[in-house]
């Protein structure tokens, strides 16, 4: 079984935010509301201050915290390393956010819907209540696209490699910063990147052991 990650290239990162809009069109996200965000600032002092970028998202941990949270069992991981959230059992309790220890969840409280206020849902929101309805009280996250990724297989693409069945942040990357794969597969593009140029994960100190590594 394949184990879905990502490798983040941070020389490569140009703080476009292209991965943030990308995901908040894919997926029709409400205002407010953000499954990945970038970290931006600065070390050191003028003349020799340095910027610094971290996407940051969902680590997708082989050990969840949010399952453990979760009193209704409504997180859970997939068979293929990818935490997901089933909104029908989300009671909105926030457990999860609370100990995530990324900070990578929100609830969706559903105070504002539309885009423009008062002037009614545009085309693109209709059609984003229909293809991605967002339950009020539920928790929102990154899922690396798992909808692409699960529609891709069944048509015999690769994740990673086909665009089809590739995360939306991966596809609009005009960098390449961002890059999918195979975690369990040694020869895959993610697998060899980690080994080839040190990758590491954010907080080894928690001990969740993400799936999102970072090399610079």
């Amino acid at each position: 079984m394949s184990k879905w990650g990502m490798v983040i290239d941070l020389k490569k990162c140009v703080t476009c935010y292209a991965c943030i809009l990308a995901c908040k069109q894919e997926h029709f996200l409400p205002p407010n509301i953000f499954r990945s965000r970038l970290l931006v600032g600065e070390k050191g002092k003028y003349p020799n201050a340095k910027k610094f970028t971290y996407p940051i998202q969902c680590n997708q941990c082989d050990e969840a915290i949010c399952i453990e949270a979760c009193p209704t069992g409504a997180t859970y991981k997939r068979e293929d390393g990818i935490i997901a959230v089933g909104p029908d059992k989300c009671t909105g309790c926030q457990h999860c956010v609370m100990l995530c220890p990324y900070q990578q969840r929100t609830c969706y409280y559903g105070e504002q819907k539309e885009y423009f206020p008062g002037q009614g849902s545009t085309e693109l929101e209709t059609i984003g209540e229909k293809l991605y309805p967002h339950q009020e009280g539920t928790i929102v996250k990154c899922d690396f696209c798992a909808e692409r990724i699960d529609a891709g297989i069944s048509r015999g693409l690769k994740p990673g490699i086909d665009r089809e069945a590739t995360p939306a942040c991966v596809n609009i990357c005009m960098c390449k910063a961002r890059v999918f794969g195979d975690l369990e597969d040694p020869e895959s593009n993610v697998s060899r990147l980690i080994r080839e140029r040190n990758g590491y994960c954010l907080h080894p100190e928690f001990s969740t052991r993400p799936s999102i590594y970072y090399i610079d």
